[in-house]
């Protein structure tokens, strides 16, 4: 994953497909994540998810705006936007993008690191994956983007968790990714 973080903005989506498949390679060999099932429950969960996950990072982007924030002009700023969104980058990729990302992320840190945590931790698993992501996100030198990864896997992991399926959190995740990459982003 930490290679996303580093390569040249040339690379990123090859990056991206590569970090991701790798996450979804793990999940499977692991046996830590099965296929989701989606259910209108699920499906339900990651929609609304999604949708307070947005108006959260609006309203924080409100607040960080007014009052600042320490260290979110760190070495890649607002680069994700310009990674994902670049106007080499075609719709149709993007949004391969940020599926094989939502799939990728959510098998591995839901779907193996959480569901191992769950049956001692309970709800409190989704926080504590969310922080391992978070660290690994340090190496961009990037305060906000650590902060930010924290508050979307936590939401991520309760929504898995409330859910009661992976499809609840890969259902938030790919949503929440098109709204804030491309229909209206928050920068």
């Amino acid at each position: 994953m930490v290679v996303l973080f580093v390569v040249p903005s040339r690379l990123f989506v090859a990056a991206t497909f590569g970090s991701t498949g790798v996450m979804v390679m793990a999940a499977l060999l692991t046996g830590g994540a099965s296929w989701p099932k989606p259910g209108t429950r699920a499906l339900v969960a990651g929609v609304l998810s999604a949708v307070v996950l947005y108006l959260i990072f609006y309203c924080g982007n409100l607040a960080i705006v007014r009052f600042g924030f320490p260290g979110a002009s760190g070495p890649t700023g607002a680069s994700i936007y310009a990674l994902i969104s670049a106007p080499s980058n075609p719709l149709a990729l993007q949004v391969s993008v940020l599926a094989f990302d939502a799939v990728g992320y959510e098998s591995y840190f839901r779907g193996t690191l959480q569901s191992r945590l769950q049956p001692r931790l309970g709800a409190s698993s989704a926080p504590l994956v969310a922080l391992v992501d978070a660290v690994l996100h340090l190496v961009t030198g990037n305060l906000l983007w650590v902060a930010t990864t924290f508050v979307a896997d936590s939401v991520w992991g309760l929504t898995c968790y409330y859910g009661k399926d992976l499809s609840a959190s890969v259902t938030s995740h790919f949503l929440w990714d098109i709204a804030i990459f491309i229909i209206r982003p928050v920068r």
